[in-house]
């Protein structure tokens, strides 16, 4: 029988495991331009990391339970832009996000009024690479008002604006959210129109928005479903995210569409386009994001406010890829 104290740093060093659509896309890069990291585990992090992924964008988003006061979303701003950020970090991941009011929390007036009174706080710090994400969820006079207020607000700014588009009458709420944006004077190309399907994308990219589109599994869009918008639609204006977060979701999404992509025959400049370099561009234009700090590996025993991803004395990772925990 083998206790701890019988290991030796043979024992310790992680057994090598790949999965087998790793191999298809090796050496390749990935930029996940929507996903909630704060719902996700550091194993997460280790596995994205392992697949390809060097830098993400984590949008402000709705935390699945209603915040009753402003200094919730206080906290979890300041969280997005630090310790997230710091996180993300230690596993050679570069972090960026963006902060909005989301169309639920819309709804209640109120509380609407007081973050919208607190977003100028947060949306020109470091890393905050757009407004989002906002929009319609079931499409009130109130989403409409605080969408406008934002759209308003990233005018002011300068910066991009990510579109979550509802889940219920897509179709007609997608098409409202750009003439909207028209309305207050946006240039479609400052517009990242998310959750797109095969109803949405024509109009969207007619119309000159870039065209986001979320692999969740069993409802927004299966990675067969994009594979097939992509050899449809091509790689212009298009990009693909994981929008991973607290429900059944795979933060491994945008790898493993872009391993579908090259089984499927699709050209790897287009890959390297919907999975990378499309989403850098739109969101670069905030100035903020700059790919020479992609994947660049931390010191996991370093410390954010006295903080570290170790916990009780864990020895930092070094080879990320096994099955084997001690």
């Amino acid at each position: 029988m083998c206790g701890i104290h019988d290991l030796t740093e043979h024992d310790l060093q992680p057994l090598t495991h790949h999965p087998a659509y790793l191999d298809k896309i090796k050496g390749m890069r990935f930029f996940d331009p929507h996903v909630h990291m704060t719902s996700r585990t550091t194993d997460d992090y280790q596995a994205m990391a392992d697949a390809g992924i060097v830098a993400i964008i984590e949008p402000a988003f709705w935390l699945g339970q209603p915040r009753t006061g402003v200094d919730s979303f206080r906290d979890y701003y300041s969280s997005l832009v630090g310790w997230e950020r710091f996180r993300s970090s230690q596993f050679g991941i570069k972090h960026y996000c963006t902060i909005g009011l989301n169309s639920k929390e819309a709804n209640n007036e109120k509380l609407a009024e007081a973050v919208m009174e607190i977003l100028p706080q947060f949306i020109y710090k470091e890393g905050v690479v757009g407004i989002g994400e906002i929009g319609f969820d079931d499409q009130t006079a109130l989403e409409e008002k605080y969408y406008r207020a934002q759209l308003e607000l990233a005018k002011e700014a300068g910066l991009p604006v990510q579109i979550h588009t509802p889940h219920r009458d897509k179709k007609q709420g997608t098409r409202r959210s750009m003439d909207i944006a028209i309305e207050h004077g946006l240039d479609p190309q400052m517009v990242i129109v998310d959750h797109n399907n095969e109803e949405t994308v024509k109009e969207v990219l007619d119309r000159g928005f870039w065209a986001a589109f979320t692999i969740y599994p069993f409802t927004k869009m299966g990675n067969e479903r994009m594979v097939e918008v992509v050899k449809q639609y091509g790689s212009r204006n298009i990009m693909v995210n994981s929008a991973a977060d607290w429900g059944i979701s795979d933060p491994l999404a945008v790898p493993k569409t872009a391993a579908l992509m090259h089984e499927s025959g699709i050209d790897s400049n287009d890959i390297h386009l919907v999975t990378y370099a499309n989403a850098v561009r739109a969101f670069a234009q905030s100035g903020q994001i700059n790919e020479s700090d992609f994947g660049i590996a931390s010191d996991q025993s370093e410390k954010f406010n006295g903080s570290t991803v170790l916990r009780g004395g864990q020895q930092p990772r070094i080879n990320k890829n096994t099955t084997i925990i001690r």
